[in-house]
């Protein structure tokens, strides 16, 4: 996909819901966490996602964060404001809100709480694209039970709404699909792997925009997807190699990847607290050692001169 300076492009992390000990959202810590991506080169970043904990913020407070990291963000970054709802009269008043807001780009998850067929969700992301057809619209497809949208949909859909621009998908051994994503629409939606960026090696060479991991290791990833794509293999495999054992383990479930990513934030002097809404993961005494343990060397490699990595300051007031 030939991309301009309005494509998303490369790194476009999900940024986390910092909570107050009293489990409010902390507007200056969402503040801290905006100063943070653009300080690591980010040129957009996406909220309220899985990884934001968006399933268990109101309405109004899923349009308060977008609020929040558009003012805060004042054009410095963009912001893809994620307005996910199982109903789809919601997530179309979600949608248009945070149009309204100021938001670059609309991303939406494909309803997955039960079983649907393709009809069923065609006609769901049809009227939703429908409704802010002049807003750039990214689709999410996050599917445990199952594969993701087939080709021919993605397809059907992108000929029918000029606005469907992007395409996030979240499954092991997808290399195949997201090629024939790239074949049948000619390249024309800009493909995104999910999932921590755990398959992005794998997928930089078959020709993905960009990855949607975690905010804490993104300026790394960045470094990685730009050193995969120049060509320079060994030193993205190696850099890579550094913080897979973090991504692996903290992926291994939803809510302890909270906890860690708002450890590894902690660590790097950008939050104050891990503090994610119950119901939240409680980890025993040896997980909350090795993450820890992994964390600290996540941040023993941010200072290791070897890499290149573009230096953060901590932002924590």
């Amino acid at each position: 996909m030939t991309t301009t300076d309005n494509d998303l492009f490369g790194v476009v992390p999900i940024i986390p819901t910092p909570f107050t000990e009293q489990e409010e959202i902390d507007e200056d810590a969402l503040r801290n966490l905006v100063d943070f991506a653009i300080a690591g080169g980010i040129g957009a970043a996406c909220l309220p996602a899985y990884a934001s904990e968006f399933y268990k913020l109101t309405d109004d407070e899923k349009l308060r964060v977008v609020r929040v990291a558009v003012d805060h963000a004042a054009g410095r970054m963009k912001v893809v404001a994620q307005s996910n709802h199982p109903s789809l009269k919601v997530a179309i008043r979600l949608a248009q809100a945070n149009v309204e807001a100021g938001a670059d780009v609309i991303s939406l998850a494909v309803p997955r709480i039960f079983s649907l067929p393709e009809t069923s969700l065609k006609a769901y992301l049809s009227e939703f694209l429908e409704a802010i057809p002049n807003t750039p619209v990214l689709i999410q497809d996050f599917n445990p039970g199952g594969s993701s949208i087939s080709v021919s949909f993605i397809q059907e859909l992108m000929n029918e709404h000029p606005n469907f621009k992007y395409l996030k998908l979240e499954e092991p051994l997808c290399a195949p699909k997201f090629e024939a994503i790239i074949e049948a629409t000619k390249g024309k939606i800009g493909l995104f792997e999910g999932w921590g960026g755990l398959y992005m090696l794998e997928l930089v060479p078959v020709g993905i925009q960009g990855v949607m991991p975690g905010l804490a290791v993104a300026d790394i990833l960045q470094r990685v997807f730009t050193l995969r794509r120049n060509g320079e293999d060994a030193k993205a495999f190696d850099l890579f190699e550094k913080i897979m054992p973090q991504i692996f383990f903290s992926l291994q479930n939803m809510e302890l990847f909270h906890y860690a990513e708002k450890e590894l934030l902690m660590a790097r002097g950008v939050l104050s607290n891990s503090i994610a809404r119950k119901a939240a993961y409680i980890p025993d005494a040896s997980s909350v050692r090795y993450i820890r343990e992994l964390n600290e060397r996540v941040v023993e490699l941010l200072n290791d001169e070897t890499y290149a990595i573009r230096p953060v300051e901590k932002v924590l007031a």
